[in-house]
């Protein structure tokens, strides 16, 4: 599943509360800008969270996400650091420079990084 590209400045604002340059809201990709949809480390990041729903049912990866971020945001207050610190987040900006990721990936790998420390690079998310 490759995930439903769609550019709309509304709906990722909206899903995302202005903060990102793409959203997924499964089956969906959401794009801010059309030009974002030539960028394949961008494409590959998203594409890494359907696949992250899809193994866990889709709603329950909502809901976990949802969980660990205010787990996150209790534990760091401040929105930027916990949102680098779900692990599905994590799994994702450490793996979207490998457009080969999806074809070895294996399942749960969002796991390994649940009680891992910090995302290796900075990321701008505005």
């Amino acid at each position: 599943m490759r995930g439903k590209v769609i550019v709309s400045k509304f709906w990722t604002k909206f899903f995302s509360l202005g903060k990102a340059q793409a959203i997924t809201i499964f089956p969906f990709i959401f794009l801010k800008y059309h030009s974002d949809k030539i960028n394949k480390i961008l494409i590959n990041h998203e594409r890494i969270h359907i696949l992250q729903a899809i193994e866990l049912l889709i709603l329950p990866f909502y809901i976990l996400y949802l969980t660990e971020f205010i787990v996150r945001l209790i534990q760091y207050r401040n929105f930027t650091r916990a949102y680098l610190n779900i692990s599905f987040e994590r799994e994702a900006y450490e793996n979207e420079n490998n457009l080969d990721y999806l074809k070895t990936r294996k399942l749960y790998s969002f796991l390994k990084y649940v009680t891992r420390k910090g995302v290796k690079r900075t990321v701008c998310l505005f």
